[in-house]
């Protein structure tokens, strides 16, 4: 038990640390797909889209599939029987997720691939399911996009059928991440300023996040009103070099210089969003 709480301690710690260091990435939610047909490997489905968010450093990944067991822990604490113990876990701590993916397995079929003589001598598997984007502030989702993976090369075991099936989703799994999760950064310095009007800025956002010299992002104003962010666009930045893994130095014109220099001086919030063509 004490090894148990241990392990909780460390998630809570690790997703209470990760709010401190992380507050720019989208927090994204991961719900348990379901399936049209009973099978013990559907879980293997979420925890590849789990890995694969997870993979792209962009996000706040919660893994909602494992929520209900560490709040059944959490729950038992509360019990007479822990009152006077020294490993509690600090109640009500969670990460409320911004967006929700939610997806159904359309099907999930694995096939023995049996010797002469009827042994089995291993495995193999394809995938089809559907996934879609929760916004969970609005309750408004995304269109349900269909995803069928190759049929996987003979394996040892089923899961590593399945997990190979999925595999062949990857690319195309990280393109949908790319244009259902726009990416969006803050502009942390004025590099060159010239009369002014800034020339090229450094934006929060580098190979991390898969900025490339020539893309785009569109910079924002962001005011607040009745408590609600309320963006105005105003202008563009293109990305000149990319610095690391955070950062990238972005060239914009002079007019659009003149706008993000005014805004900086009065302080405004201003935010940048990649521009993304499907």
């Amino acid at each position: 038990m004490k090894q148990l709480l241990a392990i909780i301690s460390l998630l809570v710690c690790g997703i209470t640390l990760c709010h401190a260091q992380d507050d720019n990435k989208t927090v994204v939610g991961v719900a348990q797909f379901s399936c049209q047909q009973e099978s013990p490997y559907t879980h293997l489905v979420t925890e590849k889209v789990v890995e694969m968010l997870t993979n792209a450093k962009r996000f706040k990944v919660v893994d909602r599939t494992s929520r209900d067991k560490i709040q059944e822990e959490l729950e038992l604490q509360k019990s007479e029987a822990f009152m006077d113990s020294k490993n509690l876990v600090e109640q009500d701590v969670a990460v409320s997720a911004e967006k929700l993916i939610t997806g159904e397995i359309v099907k999930i079929p694995v096939y023995r691939m049996k010797n002469a003589d009827g042994s089995v001598r291993g495995y193999k598997a394809s995938v089809a399911f559907q996934m879609k984007v929760v916004d969970v502030a609005t309750g408004l989702s995304t269109d349900a996009t269909s995803f069928t993976g190759q049929a996987s090369k003979e394996c040892l075991s089923p899961e590593s059928a399945v997990t190979m099936a999925m595999m062949s989703l990857q690319e195309e799994l990280f393109d949908y991440f790319r244009v259902n999760f726009p990416v969006t950064a803050k502009i942390s310095k004025v590099l060159v300023e010239k009369g002014g009007a800034a020339q090229v800025v450094l934006v929060s956002a580098g190979t991390a996040s898969g900025v490339k010299v020539g893309d785009k992002f569109t910079i924002f104003s962001i005011e607040m009103i009745d408590g609600q962010p309320y963006p105005s666009e105003i202008g563009q930045a293109t990305v000149q070099k990319v610095a690391g893994d955070n950062f990238c130095e972005c060239g914009i014109t002079k007019k659009t210089g003149l706008l993000v220099s005014e805004k900086i001086k009065a302080a405004a919030k201003l935010q940048c969003k990649l521009i993304v063509k499907p």
